[in-house]
């Protein structure tokens, strides 16, 4: 009798404990695990050279993972280099013409200096001034006659230079860089294959952190705040396995509870979304299910 009562208290103190973690022994919030999922696509057309990737491979941000052909654009872009040397020999030509009369109106002008201090000394007339002068002025209209035929050849070669960047900008675009740190989640295309721009090429995730969206109702709210250190538990072998998590996001606005959460009563009410930073031990998945809980045991 004596070991009976023994065996009762004890309980009954296990009980009493248990009840000042948690009031009513249920969680304070249900949701799924989700990550951010980018799809990384292709930005230019051609065949699939190299592609290494693999679903469940763990990506570096700027890891070099494979390229489109670039032979076309190689190619043309060797055929604009050709266009631009045969472009800048006509250039050199026209500018050869007025580096020639920039000389002879520096001459003219030397001369223009000295007829006008003989001038002064009644050493000149004013007719071979003017002849000079008009001289000057023949001189200089060539020169803009000469700039004038130059023009379109200047244009042609800032055009190529266009087409140069372009060409420059797409063989870039042809190697495939992975944008962030990740996980392959999904990958849609094989090496050898032709592909398109926006053709989507793989999908990545960084499942270092996850974010648990969990949903609880306005009375609740007044518990929660964002940075709010949480519990969170997911199913295990034989318990529930417990993580530490921090509010990041509390939603401003209600909504009805999703139906792959609650019970059929609760569907119909209003409830707030928020989402709860976890480190992951490798072991939560994207769509798991987990619990909150706002006191620890």
């Amino acid at each position: 009798m004596k070991k009976y009562n023994y065996i009762l208290g004890l309980g009954i103190i296990s009980i009493t404990l248990f009840s000042c973690g948690n009031s009513n022994g249920k969680a304070d919030g249900y949701g799924n695990f989700e990550a951010t999922e980018i799809t990384i696509s292709a930005e230019n057309n051609g065949k699939l050279m190299q592609f290494n990737v693999h679903e469940g491979d763990v990506l570096q941000k700027e890891q070099f993972i494979g390229y489109i052909d670039t032979i076309p654009l190689t190619l043309k872009r060797e055929q604009l280099e050709v266009s631009k040397a045969v472009v800048n020999s006509k250039s050199r030509g026209v500018l050869s013409q007025i580096n020639v009369l920039n000389a002879k109106v520096k001459n003219g002008n030397i001369n223009k200096d000295r007829i006008e201090r003989l001038i002064k000394d009644n050493a000149a007339t004013q007719k071979q001034l003017d002849d000079v002068e008009g001289e000057i002025d023949v001189f200089k209209s060539q020169i803009r006659s000469v700039e004038i035929q130059n023009a379109p050849v200047v244009n042609e070669l800032k055009s190529i230079d266009v087409q140069l960047g372009q060409i420059d900008n797409q063989i870039q675009k042809s190697k495939i860089i992975n944008p962030l740190p990740g996980t392959v989640l999904t990958k849609y295309a094989e090496p050898n294959e032709i592909t398109t721009f926006g053709k989507p090429l793989y999908k990545i995730a960084d499942l270092s952190t996850m974010q648990l969206r969990v949903y609880v109702s306005e009375t609740q709210l007044t518990n929660l705040k964002i940075g709010q250190e949480v519990t969170v538990k997911v199913d295990d072998d034989d318990a529930m396995k417990s993580y530490k998590g921090n509010i990041i996001w509390i939603a401003s606005e209600a909504e009805f509870t999703p139906k792959i959460i609650q019970t059929k009563e609760e569907r119909v009410a209003l409830v707030y979304a928020l989402k709860i930073n976890v480190i992951n031990d490798g072991s939560l998945k994207i769509g798991m299910p987990a619990e909150m809980w706002l006191t620890k045991e």
